[in-house]
């Protein structure tokens, strides 16, 4: 994952395992400050998304990617979640596009704990090794 500030902050960018000889042209930010490795995780992988912070309103369970989180939770916005296994990138548009979150398990009491500004999630995708 990569994060256009220092210490891991900021617009974050999934890469695949490959190359990229021209990370403009992939859509990537000019500045680059910082990067991680997503840990492989072998097992299920499932978050608990809610339509409101604190973990309150409707609650969808999910163990595979959606590209449709407004089909799932029948709302736009997602508001707080709870990562219960594997790590999951978020995505502000539906079908896997708009700017990413990289969520590590853990509970996620307001949107603005995994750096978004609106709580609005079009989709979401295991991270996993997409090669």
């Amino acid at each position: 994952m990569l994060y256009e500030r220092p210490n891991f902050q900021g617009q974050q960018f999934f890469l695949k395992r490959g190359d990229y000889p021209d990370m403009q042209s992939e859509g990537f930010s000019t500045s680059i400050k910082s990067c991680r490795m997503i840990p492989s995780h072998r097992g299920t992988y499932r978050i608990k998304i809610y339509e409101k912070e604190d973990h309150r309103g409707n609650m969808v369970e999910l163990t595979e990617d959606t590209s449709q989180v407004m089909d799932q939770l029948r709302s736009p916005d997602m508001l707080s979640c709870s990562v219960l296994d594997g790590h999951w990138i978020l995505y502000e548009l539906p079908n896997y596009r708009g700017r990413q979150y990289l969520l590590r398990p853990g509970e996620y009491r307001r949107f603005s704990e995994w750096g978004s500004m609106s709580g609005k999630i079009g989709s979401l995708r295991r991270a996993t090794d997409l090669y």
